[in-house]
């Protein structure tokens, strides 16, 4: 019975010891642990950190393909979006080229036909403005073709005239189109007059750049600089159309530089003055007889062949 006591006994102290030694021990660990933690922290934040060195090179190695690829496919997005746009601003250049073409085009015609304003003719005169297609010049022929002819209303004879002044007359026409004389041709003569002296002359093409007045009277006072008109004698021509001015007065010769740059004529008016004239079949002017200051009978004169 005292055995069974003591056993009892025995084993409940033991197990109190126990206990204590375990409640001891648990709060030895946690306190192990609080001394341990903050060391830790730094041994894992440096594995972490072996961790990344070692990881980082790898993962730059795989990403720069993946980044280049990703530039690479910007890249040939860009390309082709310049590409259409480089496209769209071609056309668009085109365009702009083709209106300018059109523009300065519109804006010589558009010159020239200003040009051909300066000149007003008479409210009793009719006319047709027509295009120069065509230069007939030669060593021996001074002409022009020009796209207007008999159902434009263009007749034989018809004055030839620019913004500058006269440049012809019309000798040939056909349905569309017709042959201007012009004044520097050797067969052409126009009936003329010194604006400031009031000399009156013939104006003889010689198949060069510089006409010649021909028939002044000794007397005359034309002089350099003068300026020429048509006189309206031989009802070919109305008065006071510009011709030229007067450039050489030396050895008999007078010569006259045209106001009108043939070399430049894109549109030329020609004009219907309704005038009689003094009209030959097929050569034009007889000037000779109607303008010619010394035509007194029996006096010689040299035959007009326009």
């Amino acid at each position: 019975m005292n055995k069974r006591m003591g056993s009892i006994g025995t084993a409940a102290a033991t197990r109190s010891w126990t206990h204590r030694f375990t409640f001891v021990l648990l709060v030895a660990f946690a306190f192990g642990l609080m001394l341990i933690g903050k060391p830790d922290s730094v041994l894992v934040s440096r594995i972490r950190m072996m961790v990344t060195d070692i990881t980082a090179p790898v993962i730059n190695a795989v990403s720069r393909p993946i980044d280049a690829a990703r530039e690479t496919a910007s890249d040939v997005r860009d390309y082709f979006a310049l590409k259409a746009e480089n496209e769209a601003l071609k056309r668009q250049n085109d365009t702009l080229m083709e209106w300018q073409r059109v523009a300065r085009e519109l804006q010589a015609e558009n010159a020239s036909l200003r040009d051909l304003l300066n000149f007003q003719p008479g409210p009793k005169v009719s006319f047709v403005t027509a295009g120069v297609v065509a230069d007939a010049s030669s060593s021996f022929v001074r002409s022009l073709i020009v796209l207007g002819g008999t159902k434009a209303g263009v007749a034989k004879g018809q004055a030839a005239v620019t913004g500058s002044g006269l440049a012809g007359r019309v000798l040939e026409v056909g349905e569309r189109s017709a042959r201007i004389l012009l004044i520097t041709d050797i067969n052409a003569r126009v009936p003329v007059v010194a604006e400031r002296s009031r000399d009156q002359a013939v104006l003889a093409g010689r198949n060069s750049d510089l006409p010649e007045l021909l028939y002044l009277s000794r007397d005359s006072d034309v002089k350099i600089g003068d300026r020429i008109v048509t006189s309206g004698q031989g009802g070919v021509f109305p008065a006071g159309l510009p011709v030229g001015e007067v450039t050489s007065v030396a050895g008999g010769h007078v010569l006259v530089q045209p106001f009108v740059d043939f070399s430049r004529l894109e549109n030329i008016r020609l004009i219907d003055y309704s005038l009689p004239g003094i009209l030959l079949q097929d050569f034009g002017v007889d000037t000779t007889k109607a303008l010619n200051p010394s035509n007194q009978p029996g006096s010689m004169a040299p035959e007009a062949g326009e």
